[in-house]
């Protein structure tokens, strides 16, 4: 019984072993399926190619590296980390910083516009109505709750 189960044990593995590299593998014809989701004959005959190098008892990393020795680096979904796919790399963490920078400099620049409509109302410069309600807006403290806010801010505030 035990002879039996081997070869059927031994084609499970190799057949899952071939489907795991085949997904992390594109078809060089249709660009956006795995070789395991395209009917494409390039992604047929290359299935072929992985289940007959896991025969031939080569490791995962020896099918991937000749993949990508046959047909290049895109064929892979996983590109290596090096100069040339740096920038694909770090990408997501540029934009990130910008978004971030630009984000740090409106809130710096907002506050340092506080600042200067701060000193030009201690100066006596009128403040634009746009400037008025900006400063309303950060100076109004929020209701406290359960207490009415005095009539006189709420006058001032319209005003």
């Amino acid at each position: 019984m035990g002879s039996e189960e081997d070869p059927v044990k031994k084609t499970q593995v190799v057949n899952a072993r071939a489907r795991n590299i085949s997904h992390n593998v594109r078809c060089t014809e249709c660009g956006s399926q795995s070789i395991e989701d395209s009917q494409a004959d390039i992604a047929i005959l290359l299935r072929k190619l992985i289940r007959d190098e896991i025969h031939a008892g080569k490791s995962d990393k020896e099918i991937y590296k000749k993949l990508e020795e046959d047909f290049g680096e895109t064929v892979l979904y996983a590109p290596k980390f090096d100069m040339q796919t740096a920038a694909l790399w770090l990408s997501p963490l540029l934009v990130a910083g910008a978004a971030a920078g630009i984000w740090a400099y409106k809130k710096h620049r907002q506050k340092t516009n506080v600042h200067i409509m701060a000193l030009n109302l201690v100066r006596g410069v009128p403040l634009t109505p746009n400037e008025k309600q900006t400063m309303l807006d950060l100076l109004t403290p929020p209701p406290s709750r359960g207490n009415i806010p005095s009539s006189w801010w709420r006058r001032w505030r319209e005003q």
